[in-house]
């Protein structure tokens, strides 16, 4: 019976997990000199360079022929296009210094008294929203700490539009995105999504949009 109760809880507690949406938080910053009225939304993908132009590179092409459609543009398909879209990005591996207190073994706090880790410098030190620039109460003059390197992933996304004919730049954006998850493939629909949110937008100025990633999606 025991068992019993061990595994729905565990099969429960899975599928909760299972169940919960993500969300992928961007800073997008616009600029634009939309025309009030094109009457022509045809387009074409600038040409990548041939390092540029992998496998990887034309999936995340399509997301973006895909966000386009949904504003009204549409694909030349060889014939001459009113617009030129350009789209780069980069994922840079960025190693954080993670500072926590080193438990002992004659104390050990329990997990109400809400201590968290230890981020940053050496000369402050939180315990449960108690503060102490000197020293900590429960370790003594003296407190031990245990250093970890904790990887994070910075992601940014750039699509341009210009005009075919002169080469007139209409639109340029740019989303950041730092997360723990080394999958780019898994979060780049949530950026070029947050790329074309309320296109074409306030231009000259940042924002954060927060894209909520369902489970299975």
């Amino acid at each position: 019976m025991k068992r019993f109760i061990t595994i729905a809880l565990g099969t429960a507690f899975a599928l909760l997990l299972g169940g919960c949406a993500t969300s992928i938080r961007s800073d997008v910053t616009t600029f634009h000199q939309w025309p009030a009225q094109i009457a022509d939304k045809s387009y074409v993908f600038e040409v990548p360079s041939p390092q540029d132009d992998t496998l990887e590179w034309r999936s995340y092409q399509d997301l973006v022929r895909g966000q386009l459609a949904r504003q009204g543009f549409r694909d030349a398909n060889g014939a001459t296009p009113a617009l030129t879209v350009a789209m780069r990005f980069t994922t840079t591996e960025v190693p954080v210094r993670v500072i926590e207190p080193l438990m002992t073994p004659y104390f050990y706090p329990s997990a109400r008294f809400g201590y968290g880790g230890y981020r940053g410098g050496f000369n402050r030190r939180y315990w449960g929203g108690w503060y102490s620039p000197f020293y900590d109460p429960f370790w003594g003059p003296y407190p031990s700490y245990q250093t970890s390197i904790e990887n994070q992933y910075r992601r940014e996304l750039q699509v341009a539009i210009k005009s075919s004919r002169d080469g007139k730049r209409l639109f340029e954006v740019t989303v950041h995105n730092t997360s723990r998850n080394m999958s780019t493939p898994e979060v780049m629909p949530a950026l070029v999504q947050s790329a074309f949110e309320g296109f074409p937008g306030q231009s000259g100025v940042a924002r954060r949009v927060v894209v909520t990633k369902e489970p299975g999606r």
